[in-house]
């Protein structure tokens, strides 16, 4: 069982991208669900969390606004949709399945990494 991410590339400043991830061989939706994104050189930074029932969502301070976390029960996969995207937001974003069906952030599972880069 693993987490398979899809999504992400090359934008310019302003523009919009979606990442999307699911399970394999496990269900997502009964997980909580991550995204959490690393920087060169920098700390990882939580991005979005939905819980597994959809009613809790939280969004880190960078992206509030700009980005929106969404749960697909249809084909149980969790989308990342990010607009007016800023340079700053370049980094590699992770999936990660959180270790109930709330978000603790004690993150279970982990993403293979999708690479995001913003050009100016």
């Amino acid at each position: 069982a693993h987490i398979v991410q899809s999504g992400g590339g090359l934008v310019q400043s302003g523009g919009s991208l979606r990442l999307s991830c699911a399970g394999s061989g496990f269900t997502l939706g009964r997980y909580a669900t991550e995204w959490y994104r690393q920087a060169p050189g920098r700390e990882r930074e939580a991005v979005a969390c939905i819980s597994s029932s959809g009613d809790f969502i939280y969004y880190g301070d960078s992206v509030k606004g700009r980005f929106v976390i969404s749960r697909d029960t249809t084909n149980d996969a969790v989308h990342l949709q990010m607009t007016n995207l800023k340079p700053e937001d370049t980094a590699v974003y992770y999936c990660a399945t959180d270790t109930g069906p709330s978000c603790t952030f004690e993150y279970d599972a982990w993403g293979q990494g999708t690479q995001v880069t913003v050009s100016a």
